[in-house]
Order: structure tokens, then C-alpha cells, then sequence
């Protein structure tokens, strides 16, 4: 009865939501609509739709990557992230991320929670910060997608141990005081991090280092796994590579939209993710043979993957031949990463902050170094130096703010499950669904 009770409150409070959205202006006022272009347009909507084919590519990646038990439950941590983030995000989330700069000149912290509340003022006109030649609304959604993903990505750190309402509860709390501010700081024009020169093309700091830091925070706060010492294989290999394909292909909308321009940077950043991709997937492969591994599609998969985030904050930054040696760095440092946690007491259950906080780490420092024209190669140490100081005050903000996180929402609702609803698996316990549906012919 108290868990219904709790369920029957949140319930209550998306009816609220819902009415306050009717009773809301739209706030909208005149639209300028005279700078729209159709090409920008076009090329913005259908980046936007990759983008979010990423988050369920996400769940069959890590879907097949857990214990049969609990695959239902690990997909629906991502795909759950597309309900509550896109309504939090309308509600106050974008406001926070992209609303009135709240800081001194230069050094905004976060954006004004009522600027854009309830989505006032972001319609179908154009915007001369964030959407010069296409409309903000469609801008506040392609930045949205970026929201889902990060959340659902910190899940595989903690996969087979979470009490779902738990996850839920953290989610909204990381994206109104991790997430949002971590955005202001990078992309609003007021940021202190963007007005530093820290270069993040397409959320390598936003996106992938917040979620590494956060999911190894999650990993050392819920505790190893009952069975962490077994040895386990993946459910369902196929199932990552399906979600590996809908990642890279999504990726493109993830890095070339972030040019917000159908033009030769969005060019540039498409044939960078490709390239470093392909190469970091080469590369972990030949680095698992040349270790006497057998080659293998979930090290394939896996590299890829690495090669995608590594090249993410660089894309559209660097050249060809950049990117080719981002993803083969990435790929070496990331298989290392994984070997040495294998062999830690740490349970980041499907290594997520060595493939995408080590990945993300890498790509961030080595944008610094072959950024065009303020690059390290081309003598610009300064660039080079902040983005090492922006390293240490985002890895300390998304560590340490994630476990504070962490503990709040354990204080409201316990994170990790009983031991037996571990044992029976979180598709049974958490939401009394089976893979094979074997327990339903009982």
C-alpha cells in the first residue's frame, strides 16, 4: 500500500503539471520568422529525430549487455528517460540550461528557471543566440535529446541493483543541478566554461564525462553486485550490435546537427564521427588480438562506441586525420580502462565510466590539442591549460554533486533493491515482466 501511495503522488503531480500547462500564456509574442532558412530547418528537424533513435539504441546496447533477468529493466531505465526528461525538460529544465544567464558577466551559473517555464517564449521563431536561421523550439528539442541520452547512459553503472521509482527520483535530480547547470556553463553564451575557450562541440564534456563521472559515483554508492565476482556473459549479442548500428547511425545527428547549420562544419563534424569511429572500432579489436583475445562483436561494438564519444567535443573542431588518431587513442585507453576495472573492486557493471568518462576525457583534452587555430599544435597552449582546469572543476561538480545526489534520493526512497529481488532479477521484481515469459506458463 505505501509503495501504491507513492506512485498515486507522482501520479498527482503530472496531473498538476498537465493543468498548469493549459492554464499557462504561451508567451510567445511576436514570432521572426524573416531569417528562417528551409535548408537549416529541414537539416535541424531531421537531427533532431537521430538524436533521440540514439536513447533506445542505448537500450539495446546495454539491453544485451546484461543478465537475462534483467534486460526489460535495463531498456526501460533508457526509454524512460524520453517520458520524464522531455516533460521535466519543457516544464523548467531548458530554462535552467539555456534561460537568462544568473552569474556575473561572463561567469554565468545557470539560466533563470522562469525565462523559458512551461516552454513561454520558445516557438517557431528564430533566436540570434541559439537558432539564428531556424526556429527555437526546434532547437529546445534537439538540445532535449542531448538530456535524455545522459541520464539513461549512467544506468549501466548500477544495471541489476536499482529500485526503479530510486532511478526515477535521481533522474529529475540530476538534470535540474548537474545536467542544466553543466549545459549553461559550456553552451550558454554567458557560461564561464565557454567564455574560458573550453571547446565542447557536441556534449564530450556535457554529455559523456558528466555521465562517466555520475556513473562512477553511482557504481561506488550502490555497492558491488551479490554475483559481481562471477564471471557473466551477455544476454543477447545481437542486441548490441543492433544498438551499437543505431547509435553511430544516430550519431551523426548527435555531432553534425550540432553545427546547427546545414553547412561545411556540419559536413566536417559527419566525416570526423564516421572516420574516428571506424577507427577506434579497428583498433580495439586489433589491440584484444594482439593481447591473444579472439576478435569479437562485442569488442567491436564496444569500440566503436568509444570512437563516437572520443570525437564528440572535437567533430567539428579538428580534420580527418585528427580524428583518425582521436579514435585510435580512445579506443587503447578505454580497453585498458575496462581491464584495469575488471581486476578493481569497483562494480561499474557495464563500464561505463571507462568507455564513456575515459572516452569523453580523452576527446576533451585532445580537442585542445588539434582544435584548428587554437590548438596546442598550432602553439595556442592557453586553450590546452583551461580545458585541463575544466577537467578538474567538472569531474569534482558531476562526482561529488552526483553522490550528493545519490544520497538525497536514498534518503526518500532506497536506491538498491532487496537481495532476493536482485536474485529473482529486475524485470520480475521491479516490474513483473520476464525476457522468455517462462514464469508466466508457471
Amino acid at each position: 500500500m505505501k509503495n501504491s501511495t507513492s506512485w498515486w503522488f507522482i501520479l498527482a503531480l503530472l496531473v498538476i503539471v498537465a493543468a498548469l500547462g493549459v492554464i499557462m500564456p504561451s508567451g510567445a509574442g511576436e514570432i521572426d520568422t524573416s531569417n528562417l532558412d528551409a535548408g537549416d530547418t529541414a537539416w535541424m528537424l531531421t537531427a533532431t529525430g537521430l538524436v533521440l533513435l540514439m536513447t533506445p539504441g542505448l537500450a539495446f546496447f546495454y539491453g544485451g549487455m546484461t543478465q537475462s533477468r534483467n534486460i526489460i529493466s535495463t531498456m526501460l531505465q533508457s526509454y524512460i528517460a524520453m517520458g520524464i526528461v522531455s516533460v521535466l525538460w519543457v516544464v523548467v529544465g531548458f530554462s535552467i540550461a539555456f534561460g537568462e544567464s544568473i552569474g556575473a558577466e561572463g561567469f554565468g551559473l545557470f539560466g533563470n528557471p522562469f525565462t523559458y517555464f512551461m516552454f513561454q517564449g520558445v516557438g517557431g521563431g528564430t533566436h540570434p543566440d541559439f537558432a539564428p536561421t531556424f526556429p527555437f523550439a526546434v532547437f529546445a528539442m534537439f538540445q532535449l535529446k542531448f538530456a535524455i541520452i545522459t541520464p539513461a547512459l549512467i544506468t549501466g553503472s548500477f544495471a541489476g541493483r536499482v529500485r526503479f521509482r530510486a532511478y526515477m527520483l535521481f533522474m529529475v535530480l540530476f538534470i535540474l543541478f548537474i545536467y542544466a547547470p553543466l549545459a549553461h556553463w559550456t553552451w550558454h553564451p554567458n557560461g564561464f566554461l565557454r567564455n574560458w575557450g573550453v571547446l565542447d562541440f557536441a556534449g564530450g564534456t556535457v554529455v559523456h564525462m558528466s555521465a562517466g563521472f555520475a556513473a562512477l559515483a553511482g557504481a561506488i554508492f550502490l555497492g558491488r553486485r551479490k554475483d559481481a565476482n562471477k564471471e557473466i556473459k551477455p544476454a543477447n549479442i545481437p542486441y548490441i550490435l543492433l544498438g551499437a548500428g543505431m547509435l553511430w547511425f544516430g550519431w551523426f545527428g548527435f555531432n553534425a546537427g550540432s553545427a546547427l547549420a546545414a553547412d561545411s562544419v556540419a559536413a566536417a563534424a559527419l566525416v570526423n564521427t564516421n572516420t574516428a569511429s571506424a577507427a577506434a572500432m579497428l583498433t580495439w579489436i586489433f589491440f584484444d588480438a594482439a593481447q591473444g583475445k579472439k576478435p569479437s562483436a562485442v569488442g567491436a561494438a564496444i569500440g566503436l562506441v568509444v570512437g563516437l564519444v572520443a570525437i564528440t567535443p572535437a567533430a567539428g573542431f579538428v580534420n580527418v586525420g585528427s580524428s583518425i588518431f582521436i579514435g585510435v587513442i580512445a579506443a587503447i585507453i578505454s580497453n585498458y580502462a575496462i581491464t584495469l576495472r575488471t581486476k578493481s573492486k569497483l562494480d561499474d557493471t557495464l563500464d561505463v565510466f571507462p568507455a564513456h568518462g575515459m572516452g569523453g576525457i580523452t576527446g576533451m583534452l585532445f580537442t585542445a590539442v588539434f582544435a584548428n587555430e587554437v590548438g596546442l599544435i598550432h602553439g595556442e597552449i592557453t586553450t590546452f591549460l583551461y580545458h585541463l582546469l575544466a577537467l578538474v572543476i567538472v569531474g569534482i561538480f558531476t562526482f561529488g554533486g552526483s553522490m550528493l545526489m545519490y544520497k538525497i534520493t536514498d534518503m526518500i526512497v532506497p536506491m538498491r533493491i532487496s537481495p532476493n529481488g536482485e536474485k529473482v532479477g529486475l524485470d520480475i521484481s521491479q516490474h513483473d515482466e520476464s525476457y522468455n515469459f517462462a514464469y508466466l506458463e508457471d
